[in-house]
């Protein structure tokens, strides 16, 4: 014997006990034609089974269905009604061997979680919740139809696929419904979609609460809604939404109503033309429909639901109907002469069954079971013999057997559950399409397991007809933001809805709906659109710009002048003025100043390695010999005019040789410093970053401010010491007082070096360097100009002042 429960009726209708007498029996009403003819299925499948001679050879399985009315508590009412019937009600001990139900997964858990203690095995041929896998709490539950929670990854994937991350759901108030939409959130957020409202509805809910969540859909922003719920619980909100004229929703079906025959209509179309859903593998059964049309109420004037369908059908009461009891509205009564066999409703389609078909793998699943206990052995067309007495099954043993069934049907399919007691996941994609002013589920694509875990989903988009028509719906709560911008999150809103925030200064995003702005490298900058990276601009102080250009020039002027002066000094030798001046000093200080006027010459040009030591230190040491110089002609002045008897004593302590060792000795210790700058800390070139963000500054590093400071000051000892002898020797005669001008060269060179620390340490880029050439430029034209001008202008403008006695003056 099999039990099957299901729901016939769909809606229970209430009644208040008054508690003064015996409650009245459950009455249902709203007879629906799919629930019956599953149950047609089970019989007919049943009565294949009794007829092969290969399975269950001699033994003939016997049923018992009865309605739920959709409800958990005639359901579970139905199932302990059926597992607990004496031996004067059924000759066949035990009660029932196996129960084909239920529709809803609420009714299943029910029934699952009461009977699983029996170890009494369910199949059921329609409730999906992922729930109800958990084998330590439903243990003898099985199904034929794939879990909801290979539905939820195929409904993700189907969102993904078509790039829809703002859509709302709609669940029913049950286990189904809520473990649905969870798990297919779940899912969804691993793809960055975002559920905009669940609403929640049961067909027992009232008009307000429908409408709460028809406002909830005019009010939101979403262009797809998901309903994950029965059809029995969404009809009364798809009529809701058809009578506001809620369009333009891409709709997204659950299995439990994307393919029912109710809501299937062009009224409905009007709204829900377009859906989208998933639904298990379509199956035909040929000989089912001549079983179909058979059914009537005088076959068997006791069989179940018959006469209610009868009404349906033809309009009228069998002629035997003494009472009204199924349908809303009593009709006449038939003739007798009524037929079904050129009836063309839906319901004697068998080319497109699914859930029936579910039902009917349910039905052999159970037998190929209980062939297994009985015989021992798996089908296979051979005469066998039973090696268990039928009276001996127990709903124990049956359970361990359904487990490890595996058989291929007449069909081609495998029929196996695994260790949750699920079948293989492989759903059909249906699209709701209008043709010849009827709503036709048509296929579109497929979602099947694979190996390892993994799915595949394959989409016809050619043949999907969209509510919006052709072209895809665009369902999300912000605009792909557009490259050269990233998303920033609204405070208080889910992570789909996003400002579109421009990347910074520096930072690119080159992809549409970036989550962040990737920095440029640190040679790169963004360009205005903020959607690539460009080399910055290398800056330095070139030869070729107008700047170098004119420095060159400057400092090429300073050596040909120092040359030249040289060559004045060279030839003018032998006269009054220049042995006056000490020739041999002068020579050395031309020559030193020749090199200080080439030295800026290093600064100009890309900074290389050698440069970059060579600049510093030539500066250094040169600076240094043209001080020396000027502290020996110093020294030299003061001495010569300070002694009592010139020429004597004191001036010959300063002669020649002293003053070639004064010259050399300060300027080995500034070789001495420069050695050791470049032997522990050698400038080297360096890219400057801190000046501008879209230039990259190319300079010398002085490697150790500590050396390069140390050389400017060695320096700045130097010239303060020339400053205060030529200071001492300032009232020395009149005619030729070279103190004077030194003082005035050294006031020039210590005047231009004090200003040039802070203009050097606050000029930015390749004015540092011109910075520093002005200065070396600035304070070798003070030498040369102070000491030497006056000589030349004697030399070569006066020359009658080039006299011993002009010389001499007021000594």
């Amino acid at each position: 014997m099999i039990g099957g429960i299901f729901p016939v009726f769909n809606k229970e209708i209430s009644s208040t006990s008054t508690f003064k007498s015996k409650p009245a029996g459950v009455k249902c009403m709203g007879f629906d034609l799919r629930p019956f003819r599953w149950t047609q299925v089970m019989i007919f499948a049943i009565d294949e089974i009794n007829n092969d001679s290969a399975l269950l050879p001699n033994i003939s399985l016997g049923y018992r269905i009865l309605d739920s009315c959709a409800s958990p508590t005639n359901t579970l009412r139905a199932a302990l009604t059926l597992t607990s019937i004496s031996a004067k009600t059924s000759p066949c001990p035990p009660a029932i061997s196996a129960l084909i139900a239920e529709s809803g997964s609420t009714q299943s858990l029910a029934v699952a979680g009461a009977l699983g203690p029996f170890q009494v095995p369910i199949v059921s041929y329609f409730s999906t919740c992922a729930c109800l896998s958990d084998k330590t709490k439903y243990p003898t539950f099985f199904r034929t139809i794939p879990s909801d929670y290979f539905q939820a990854k195929a409904l993700a994937t189907l969102v993904k696929r078509f790039g829809w991350q703002w859509i709302g759901a709609i669940q029913s108030d049950n286990e189904y419904g809520r473990n649905g939409i969870q798990a297919f959130t779940e899912e969804v957020k691993k793809h960055g979609v975002c559920v905009a409202f669940v609403g929640t509805i049961l067909r027992t809910h009232t008009i307000d609460k429908i409408l709460e969540i028809v406002e909830m859909i005019k009010q939101s922003s979403v262009k797809v809604i998901l309903a994950f719920v029965p059809e029995g619980d969404f009809y009364p909100l798809m009529k809701e939404v058809v009578k506001q004229n809620i369009t333009g929703i891409q709709w997204i079906a659950s299995e439990a109503w994307i393919t029912a025959a109710r809501p299937s209509t062009p009224e409905m179309y009007r709204a829900f033309g377009g859906a989208l859903g998933f639904v298990v593998k379509k199956m035909a059964i040929p000989k089912l429909k001549p079983f179909l049309t058979h059914i009537s109420p005088y076959t068997d004037l006791n069989a179940a639901f018959v006469k209610d369908f009868w009404e349906i059908m033809m309009g009228c009461r069998p002629v035997s109907t003494e009472e009204h009891t199924g349908t809303e509205a009593a009709h006449e009564v038939c003739t007798g002469n009524e037929t079904l066999m050129n009836s063309q409703d839906v319901f004697f389609n068998v080319t497109q069954l699914r859930v029936s078909y579910n039902v009917y793998k349910a039905v052999y699943a159970i037998a190929h079971a209980l062939h297994q206990l009985v015989f021992c052995q798996p089908v296979d067309g051979k005469i066998v013999s039973p090696c268990l007495n039928v009276s001996e099954i127990k709903p124990k043993e049956v359970t361990a057997h359904l487990r490890h069934v595996n058989f291929m049907n007449q069909f081609g399919d495998e029929v196996f559950f695994d260790i949750n007691g699920d079948p293989p996941a492989s759903y059909d994609i249906i699209n709701w399409q209008l043709r010849d002013e009827q709503v036709q589920h048509v296929t579109v694509g497929q979602f099947v397991s694979a190996a390892k875990s993994t799915y595949k989903l394959s989409i016809k988009d050619e043949d999907i007809v969209w509510r919006t028509g052709k072209m895809v719906p665009i369902s999300v709560c912000s605009e792909v933001c557009p490259v050269g911008t990233r998303k920033a999150q609204i405070k208080g809103k889910p992570t789909c809805c996003f400002d579109c925030i421009p990347c910074a200064d520096g930072t690119i995003a080159n992809a549409t709906d970036a989550a962040d702005c990737t920095a440029c490298p640190r040679e790169y900058w963004s360009n205005e659109r903020k959607d690539e990276c460009f080399p910055k601009t290398i800056e330095f102080l070139a030869y070729n710009e107008p700047m170098g250009i004119a420095l060159t020039l400057v400092s090429l002027l300073g050596a040909t002048l120092s040359l030249a002066t040289m060559i004045v000094f060279i030839c003018y030798r032998e006269t009054p003025v220049i042995k006056a001046s000490n020739s041999e000093l002068s020579c050395f200080l031309l020559f030193s100043l020749f090199l200080c006027f080439l030295c800026p010459l290093t600064f100009i040009g890309r900074p290389t390695v050698w440069t970059c030591m060579l600049r510093h230190t030539a500066f250094g040491v040169t600076f240094a010999l043209c001080i020396s110089c000027v502290l020996g002609k110093t020294i030299v002045v003061v001495t010569a005019f300070k002694a009592t008897f010139p020429g004597k004593k004191l001036a010959e302590k300063f002669g020649p040789a002293q003053q070639r060792i004064i010259v050399c000795s300060c300027t080995l210790i500034q070789v001495v410093i420069c050695v050791l700058w470049l032997k522990l800390k050698p400038p080297f070139p360096d890219m400057v970053l801190r000046y501008s963000n879209k230039k990259i500054v190319l300079e010398c590093n002085t490697g150790s401010e500590a050396a390069f400071y140390a050389v400017l000051g060695y320096i700045g000892i130097l010239a303060v010491i020339c400053l205060v002898l030529a200071f001492l020797a300032r009232k020395l005669p009149d005619n030729f007082n070279e103190a004077k001008f030194i003082t005035f060269s050294m006031l020039i060179f210590c005047a231009v070096w004090v200003t040039f620390i802070p203009a050097y340490v606050s000029s930015p880029g390749k004015f540092t360097v011109a910075v520093e050439i002005f200065a070396i430029l600035s304070s070798a034209f003070g030498l040369l100009i102070s000491i030497f001008a006056p000589k030349c202008y004697i030399i070569l403008i006066q020359p009658e002042k080039n006299t011993k006695k002009h010389v001499m003056g007021k000594l």
